[in-house]
């Protein structure tokens, strides 16, 4: 079993480097022939040979028709065996948990989803374990080749334990225990597979990264919703030096007088509610105006109410809008990425919403860092998660530590 971390590409053998940069260059390029790979990686053509003939002989990679050749012998073109292994990415956004099965190109096969269960890490691992049982149900024809299972989760997680620091609130306060459940070792011991845990939004980050942005940026946020976000500088995960970077909050609860101010009740600097309080502060403007109860008022509900024009739901979407725009304005002026996705689940509410933060990221920023910036929303949308942890474990699979 490997470690329920992914891996640091500074403690990273050169060969498990090399081979990660080949899988990047046929994933991103193929089909290649030798020498292509060999020009894109700046590595001589037999080292890249060598690679390339343990790769086949692993049946991570195949063989395909002749290259056109400029003279000789015409070069053999390679590609990924997308048949080569199976992961099984598991991830949550602000409404659902996914599961699914995915091939080493990337590809779906199948894909499962419950509604997201309270937020009890005991519950949670539970659900983690039926999804699991699920995806392994309807794919027993790919049984005998899954390589692994990737999961996204919150929180903060010990990259040597496994243990996680779990957010809980008791009233209106936060408390982060650390809760010693073993989910990666769980999962080997059910279904005899090995499991990788990572942050939710760094999975969806690199997800994104690697699946969607297609090698056109190196520097990428991905906020997941209002609590932390995702970082790619120079086209690797940055995860700080032990692994928890990300968080977008501080936050101490026994002075949490002292952390008010007038816009958005608290400052932006304070922690938020994973749905940039859009529920709570929708039911407060229902209650304000007399209407219809909001007890059982549910996020998307609010997102199908804005796009139908109730006047309520666009005001409540517009203050967390400006509330994660100039939340997004700090990291942009203090790390100057190229694209900020906005995910987690707010994809879904809509393209005023993205315009909004937008607006505000520009307003809030250093007109030099946000001058070229691109705002978009995440692509592989409620899959981000579920497929980033599912292509952190194909990369271990390349790099040979799988």
């Amino acid at each position: 079993m490997f470690h329920p971390t992914n891996f640091r590409r500074e403690e990273l053998t050169e060969k498990e480097k090399r081979n990660i940069d080949i899988l990047e260059a046929l994933r991103r390029h193929g089909p290649l022939s030798r020498p292509d790979i060999s020009k894109e990686l700046g590595i001589n053509v037999v080292t890249i040979s060598s690679y390339i003939d343990d790769f086949i002989r692993n049946k991570l990679v195949l063989e395909k028709d002749l290259d056109i050749s400029e003279g000789g012998r015409r070069p053999s073109l390679l590609d990924l065996n997308s048949q080569g292994g199976y992961i099984i990415g598991v991830g949550f956004n602000l409404v659902n948990m996914v599961g699914l099965l995915m091939d080493l190109k990337g590809h779906i096969i199948t894909k499962t989803q419950i509604a997201r269960p309270r937020p009890s890490l005991n519950e949670i691992t539970g659900c983690i374990l039926e999804i699991i049982s699920e995806i392994l149900k309807r794919s027993k024809e790919y049984a005998a080749d899954i390589r692994g299972v990737g999961i996204g989760m919150a929180g903060l997680i010990n990259k040597k334990t496994g243990s996680i620091r779990w957010p809980e609130k008791t009233g209106k306060y936060y408390t982060y225990a650390s809760v010693d459940i073993p989910i990666a070792e769980l999962v080997q011991k059910e279904f005899n597979l090995h499991a990788l845990i990572e942050n939710d939004a760094t999975c969806a980050c690199f997800g994104e990264y690697w699946l969607n942005l297609k090698g056109e940026f190196k520097n990428v946020i991905y906020l997941f919703s209002g609590v932390g976000c995702g970082i790619i500088i120079n086209g690797d995960i940055y995860t700080g030096s032990h692994g928890y970077a990300g968080e977008t909050s501080i936050y101490n609860y026994k002075e949490d007088g002292l952390f008010n101010c007038d816009e958005a009740k608290g400052c932006f600097l304070k922690r938020s509610e994973m749905d940039l309080g859009i529920t709570e502060d929708f039911k407060a403007m229902l209650s304000r105006e007399k209407r219809v109860s909001g007890d059982n008022i549910e996020l998307k509900n609010i997102f199908t109410a804005a796009k139908s024009g109730d006047a309520l739901a666009e005001a409540a979407l517009g203050r967390a809008a400006k509330r994660l725009g100039i939340r997004a304005a700090h990291i942009v002026n203090l790390l100057n990425p190229e694209v900020v996705i906005i995910g987690g689940g707010l994809e879904e509410a809509g393209e005023d919403f993205l315009h909004q933060v937008n607006k505000a990221i520009k307003e809030w920023c250093f007109r030099e860092t946000a001058e070229d910036l691109k705002v978009v929303y995440s692509q592989l949308r409620e899959n981000a998660v579920a497929i980033g942890a599912a292509s952190l474990v194909t990369q271990k699979v390349f790099a040979k530590l799988l």
